[in-house]
């Protein structure tokens, strides 16, 4: 009785999947059959089949051009040439009003006793991503009027006026992007470098000029 059962289970299990395999097709209307085109005008998609007459999007391939391609003319990218120029040694500073400073004094942001760094202005959020320096401006001067010490790579002549004549002092201190980093994010380094001093004429004619308040004009 056991090898009955054996015998007809393997028999249906075999029936099943030979009828099952042979009853696979695809959906209906999941497949749709390639139309053949250039096969005569009675087929629909003869001669130009469904092209059109020449051109650009008659021909072979995706039809596709690159971009700024305006069919064989100069394009407009060459038709005008290039003005101007990058300079690479151009200085972007941060600029800093004294209007906003005497602000940040005001609140307890930082502390007019003691020396004003870079490091303090950044510090204190009233400048954010300082690439080049610190720049200090005479906008809003006729509110500044706390006597403090700052150092910044660069001042207007009316904010180093409005400075000094509150009773503060300022001093003009050059920085290269290594020293700049180094002063910013000591943290960053194991070793600090040394201060680098300025080599373009331009820099060392400035920080020597001593109505610019530069540090290298009482050496």
């Amino acid at each position: 009785m056991f090898y009955t059962l054996k015998l007809f289970f393997r028999r249906n299990f075999f029936n099943r999947n030979i009828s099952f395999l042979a009853s696979l097709t695809n959906n209906p209307l999941s497949i749709k059959k390639a139309k053949r085109v250039g096969r005569g005008p009675s087929s629909g998609k003869g001669k130009t089949c469904g092209r059109g007459h020449k051109g650009q999007k008659a021909r072979s391939g995706n039809n596709r051009v690159k971009p700024g391609f305006e069919g064989g003319q100069t394009p407009l990218t060459r038709l005008y040439p290039k003005r101007g120029f990058v300079n690479v040694n151009s200085k972007e500073f941060s600029p800093l009003n004294l209007q906003r400073l005497q602000i940040w004094i005001n609140n307890g942001r930082i502390d007019p006793k003691k020396l004003i760094t870079m490091k303090h202005l950044y510090d204190s959020n009233i400048i954010h991503g300082i690439k080049s320096g610190v720049k200090l401006l005479a906008n809003g001067k006729e509110f500044f009027n706390t006597p403090i010490e700052i150092e910044v790579s660069k001042a207007s002549k009316d904010a180093i006026k409005r400075i000094e004549s509150t009773g503060g002092k300022i001093t003009c201190v050059y920085y290269n992007s290594l020293g700049l980093r180094a002063l910013l994010h000591p943290e960053k380094f194991k070793i600090i470098p040394k201060q680098a001093q300025p080599i373009s004429r331009s820099n060392i004619q400035y920080y020597s000029d001593k109505n610019n308040r530069g540090y290298l004009a009482s050496i």
